[in-house]
């Protein structure tokens, strides 16, 4: 077909080749908005001063709340997890069998207390403490909260600690300050903000991932271990302030001691610190035992995404604890064997919950059941510790069986569900062997089903889509059925749900 192009068909032509540019730009630039504010986060600003005489850790945390939801909010949640700590909560921090071990001076308690919640301009927002423990903190916005939009909170608290070797308490040798501040609750579509009650079992944590700063001070004849970049260090007279920085987190966490011995290697992009105590004579062996599993977890799952990662000796109640950049380690532990053990299951931590995170407290199978597994990959891969991991698939059956035999002989009946809240596990033993033994021996079977090389590809895919985000169990088995097929859902689902088997072989 042949056009005649006059001067007036020209302008004609040459106005609607403008007006479709314009629609396009317009368009790329709402595609754009609309995928970049998913990307951006809350930011924390935390400004804390520890005194250790009172044992109290005054704060002011600014947060800047990103709705990043397809909902509107008339107000916000935030966990207040140090009022587990005090007398009269309805859920002991610890089982009935740690207390001994939790308090070496006997029972002892903490608390947190919101002193003002108010606006940039020092306006102050409608609060109040709420949860059928008072765990959680209730914000009535000024404003209805849209999805896109910001809103920044200023809270003033203080924090009292309890003598108690635990994430959150003062030992011996060191101050742990794990879950110390207010944290705002995750939204689920569908679910609402979750608001669950801290409890003895397990890690019973969910966040997103923020962008953080601490600004932290002490006095100077205490060493730290901490979250983030270090930014500055300034010492006046007797108290040291250092602040820290670090994007994409899902929490901060820092321990004070006068006892620190600190050494560093570099792993590639990463340091890798350890922080033993002066006394100590295998600090070079833990530190050499860090940088192998960061060395390979790297290769496994994808490099680690931060410049500085931490290993902390502390005084703690259970093994180890997790956090971002930064790991607890008990000094209780003195077998070596026990001790590796600990250090490359809480490493592994770094990725399944760090980078990858989840409900902990709902399905704490996923990044413990992940970790766990993960722990006897890297000594199924570092041969020179000794440890054979055809024995450690069977030692873990074998447990697990005799855990059934106990529990059927002193109940009547056991419950294997993996797949349940952490309130609705009746002993950290069935815990321990529902979600880390079980959690092994199904991830094995998995892999043994598919192949190693698939179930190694599939990790890497989940460690790259989900990357700073919350995994659910249903966007992890759709992962997996990419390599397993159409059986895939219901072989977790007979895992998860206790149809699955045990014979003694």
């Amino acid at each position: 077909m042949k056009i005649n192009l006059n001067k007036k068909n020209i302008k004609y032509l040459i106005f609607a080749i403008i007006v479709v540019a314009i629609f396009i730009l317009v368009l790329l630039f709402c595609l754009k908005g609309k995928q970049d504010y998913k990307s951006i986060l809350s930011c924390y600003d935390l400004k804390l001063s520890y005194d250790e005489n009172s044992h109290i850790l005054k704060g002011e945390e600014e947060v800047v709340y990103v709705n990043n939801s397809d909902n509107s909010f008339e107000k916000l949640y935030f966990h207040l997890y140090p009022n587990a700590f005090r007398e009269g909560a309805k859920i002991g921090v610890v089982s009935q069998p740690n207390i001994d071990n939790a308090y070496p001076n006997g029972k002892s308690f903490g608390n947190i207390k919101i002193k003002t919640v108010c606006d940039n301009e020092g306006k102050e927002f409608q609060y109040s403490i709420e949860g059928s423990d008072e765990n959680i903190l209730s914000v009535s916005l000024k404003d209805m909260l849209y999805p896109d939009e910001k809103v920044l909170i200023k809270i003033e608290f203080e924090v009292s600690l309890a003598n108690i070797n635990h994430r959150l308490g003062y030992g011996e040798n060191t101050i742990n300050f794990g879950n110390f501040y207010p944290i705002a609750c995750v939204y689920e579509e569908g679910k609402g903000f979750c608001q669950d009650l801290y409890h003895s079992n397990g890690d019973p944590f969910y966040s997103d991932c923020a962008n953080y700063k601490a600004e932290i001070s002490f006095k100077s004849d205490f060493q730290i271990a901490s979250t983030g970049k270090l930014v500055s260090s300034e010492t006046v007279g007797k108290i040291t302030k250092n602040i820290y920085s670090e994007k994409n987190i899902r929490d901060f966490c820092f321990s004070l001691s006068k006892n620190f011995e600190k050494v560093t290697r570099k792993v590639g992009k990463t340091n890798v610190n350890y922080y033993g105590y002066k006394d100590d004579d295998n600090i070079e062996k833990c530190l050499q035992v860090a940088c192998d599993a960061l060395s390979t977890f790297n290769d496994f799952f994808g490099e680690y995404p931060y410049d500085e990662f931490s290993v902390v000796k502390s005084n703690f109640v259970h093994g180890g604890m997790e956090y971002p950049e930064i790991v607890l380690i008990s000094d209780k532990i003195i077998d070596e064997r026990d001790l590796n053990y600990v250090i490359v299951h809480e490493i592994a931590h770094q990725w399944w919950y760090g980078i990858v995170g989840n409900d902990e407290y709902n399905h704490a199978w996923i990044d413990e059941g992940l970790t766990e597994y993960s722990t006897l990959l890297f000594f199924e891969k570092n041969t020179k510790y000794g440890e054979n991991f055809k024995e450690m698939i069977n030692n873990a059956q074998k447990n697990y069986l005799l855990f059934e035999d106990v529990y059927k002989k002193v109940t009547g009946q056991v419950d294997g569900t993996m797949d349940r809240p952490l309130d609705k596990f009746n002993t950290e033993p069935e815990y321990s062997q529902c979600v880390y033994t079980r959690g092994v021996l199904m991830f094995n079977s998995f892999r043994e089903s598919i192949g190693k090389n698939k179930f190694m590809k599939a990790l890497k895919i989940i460690q790259e889509k989900y990357r700073y985000k919350n995994i659910s169990p249903a966007q992890l088995i759709a992962v997996f059925e990419k390599f397993g097929g159409r059986e895939t859902e219901s072989f977790f689902h007979n895992w998860l749900f206790d149809k699955v088997i045990f014979t003694k072989g």
